[in-house]
């Protein structure tokens, strides 16, 4: 399974994407705002590719998935929230989106972990983080 993070819409509070699976659009993403300089809790991750996995959260007290290696970041996890204020640089998923917003995360949430962890029984998950291309 492969999952693509594709960065489109800039704003000084958040940063709005899609996720696809396997190419095809799943749902909406929120993470932080992109920044050169990495401001604590506050930056979204570096774009790049890294593995995902599943494992037991203790701040989310049950398993979650878990992105790999992201330099200068510890605790990545895909999850539900509605704003940047429900993130800490890691993604969160929704149906609907809005200004700065996504919505019906927790839907898209349970629908995306179930998927995931079909896919971890394939193999290796990987998550591919990049902007909109412009050509």
């Amino acid at each position: 399974m492969k999952l693509e993070l594709i960065r489109k819409e800039f704003t000084d509070h958040s940063t709005i994407g899609d996720l696809l699976i396997d190419g095809q659009f799943f749902c909406y993403t929120l993470e932080d705002k992109v920044r050169a300089v990495k401001i604590p809790k506050q930056t979204a991750i570096p774009y790049g590719t890294y593995e995902v996995i599943t494992n037991y959260s203790n701040r989310f007290k049950r398993v979650m998935p878990l992105i790999l290696n992201v330099t200068g970041f510890e605790g990545v996890r895909i999850h539900s929230g509605n704003t940047d204020k429900d993130t800490e640089g890691c993604p969160l998923v929704g149906f609907k989106k809005g200004i700065d917003s996504i919505g019906q995360s927790k839907l898209a949430f349970t629908a995306f972990f179930q998927r995931l962890q079909a896919g971890l029984k394939e193999g290796k998950v990987q998550i591919e983080i990049k902007n909109e291309c412009t050509t």
